[in-house]
């Protein structure tokens, strides 16, 4: 499950990248996403919210697929580590529309119920 749960997350990541990309070259337009780039156009709104919803995703699942791999590898895979690889994703999906969205505080509460399914995923490797 946990491995599955990895494979999806990295599609996530992929749907991510659309949605930032879509909103972003909707904002600077297609001469600057088809140009060298070498001057920064930052994008601002709901495209800078998807760009930052992005890069954390990136930050996160780093950790999540550390998790994922030791759990495996250790041969600690159980119901709980199955169950919060689930939990980590269906935070992560929820955390795209929270961030675009301004939903706040619950971006903060659902980012960290992520975290926290990661960090007992890593607890359960060890013990």
């Amino acid at each position: 499950a946990e491995l599955t749960v990895l494979v999806l997350a990295a599609l996530l990541q992929v749907v991510q990248l659309g949605l930032y990309g879509v909103a972003a070259n909707l904002q600077v337009g297609p001469s600057y996403s088809l140009s060298s780039r070498d001057e920064q156009k930052p994008v601002t709104g709901t495209a800078g919210r998807l760009q930052r919803a992005l890069d954390n995703h990136f930050e996160a699942l780093i950790l999540f697929a550390v998790a994922v791999v030791v759990v495996t590898l250790a041969g600690k895979a159980s119901a709980l580590t199955a169950g919060c690889a689930w939990t980590y994703l269906g935070a992560r999906v929820l955390y795209i529309p929270a961030y675009a969205f301004g939903w706040t505080p619950w971006r903060s509460v659902i980012w960290t119920v992520g975290f926290l399914a990661t960090l007992v995923m890593l607890r359960a490797a060890l013990f």
